[in-house]
């Protein structure tokens, strides 16, 4: 994957730790939105003639990437969008489980509209918490990141099959900005029935960008009647109010999908299972090592599961001290964030750590 760290020009000059806030360009990515631009500046509109033809096969490189249906992958600008719409499309009159503190975007939407709502904490015992809550307040729908933004907490893929199985009719929505791009997923044999993301983080698929996983099942339970303001026929939306379509309004943004069909295609070229390999083991020696500097909080010290995400002790003068030894990373929480992508190292890791 070494070769692969050609294709972000900025980690000749930075250590950056920061995907969990901005994925990189690409010199592929680059190349690409050049090429766009100038067939835009010389064939005006005859540069979108095969535009169906493009969304078709960025449906599909979503869909092969993440195992789902292309008939079942919507393309949105960004999470928050696709999620607000899908919420609109569900009865408000619904008891939905959110967890406290999760990412601004999946609860706020929930909150601001009227829905009943129950909350359970993420801690190190975050599957135990919402399996309680589950219990006690049967919601009907649990809406989540499946990685936490501010500390990297990950909830176990298996433990959510299980509570599927203990709870049929629970309807799991599930935001995988800070997640999809990190590792292998299978949509179809997992026990989400949506899943949205962003794809301007662990996808390097610039801004303007996501997509949305829907179940078969999803079909009959969001509102029926008219959402779709253009009739936008294709093979994957052959009708007025199918629906895709719902969540595909107006226009879509040949340079921004094409942008993430390129951004897949890299993913291909490296291995997405190359990717998770090298990040897994990235995060497993930077959780230890950064564990016996006593910079972590114990709800992740103690979780055997989590992301390459993590939140680290801090103030603004160390935060400072890191950016002017050019290590890019975020303040959130009460601390500062650091991520670890594929094209990271332990050079990297190492680099922070004396810092520290």
């Amino acid at each position: 994957m070494k070769n692969f760290k050609k294709q972000f020009p900025l980690l000749e000059q930075y250590t950056y730790l920061n995907t969990a806030a901005s994925g990189l360009l690409s010199e592929n990515l680059l190349e690409f939105r050049q090429d766009y631009d100038l067939d835009f500046l010389i064939g005006g509109s005859l540069f979108r003639d095969n535009r169906d033809a493009l969304f078709l096969k960025v449906r599909k490189a979503v869909g092969d990437l993440f195992g789902c249906a292309p008939n079942l992958v919507a393309l949105m600008p960004n999470f928050s969008l696709g999620f607000n719409t899908l919420l609109e499309e569900i009865d408000h009159s619904k008891k939905v489980l959110l967890l406290k503190n999760d990412y601004p975007s999946v609860n706020w939407a929930v909150e601001s509209r009227g829905f009943k709502v129950c909350y359970a904490e993420i801690d190190e015992n975050l599957e135990r918490n919402i399996a309680e809550a589950v219990f006690r307040e049967k919601p009907d729908v649990f809406a989540f990141s499946l990685v936490q933004y501010i500390n990297g907490i990950k909830i176990d893929p298996d433990f959510l099959l299980k509570l599927k199985k203990d709870n049929p009719g629970l309807l799991l929505f599930a935001d995988g900005t800070q997640f999809c791009g990190t590792e292998k997923f299978d949509f179809e044999a997992s026990a989400l029935d949506v899943l949205g993301a962003s794809a301007y983080k662990w996808l390097n698929a610039g801004y303007g960008n996501g997509f949305f996983l829907f179940k078969e099942h999803m079909q009959e339970k969001v509102k029926s009647g008219e959402f779709e303001i253009k009739d936008l026929q294709g093979k994957n939306k052959p009708h007025k109010g199918s629906f895709i379509g719902k969540f595909e309004p107006g226009h879509l943004d040949t340079l921004n999908f094409g942008s993430l069909k390129t951004a897949i295609d890299i993913i291909k070229q490296v291995g997405i299972s190359e990717i998770e390999n090298g990040i897994k083991e990235l995060a497993f020696v930077a959780k230890a090592k950064l564990s016996e500097k006593g910079v972590l909080e114990s709800a992740v010290v103690n979780r055997e599961l989590h992301s390459s995400i993590f939140n680290i002790r801090g103030d603004d003068k160390l935060f400072q001290k890191l950016r002017t030894n050019r290590i890019i990373c975020s303040q959130r929480g009460e601390g500062i964030r650091v991520s670890f992508h594929y094209f990271n190292s332990e050079e990297d890791l190492e680099n922070l750590l004396k810092q520290l």
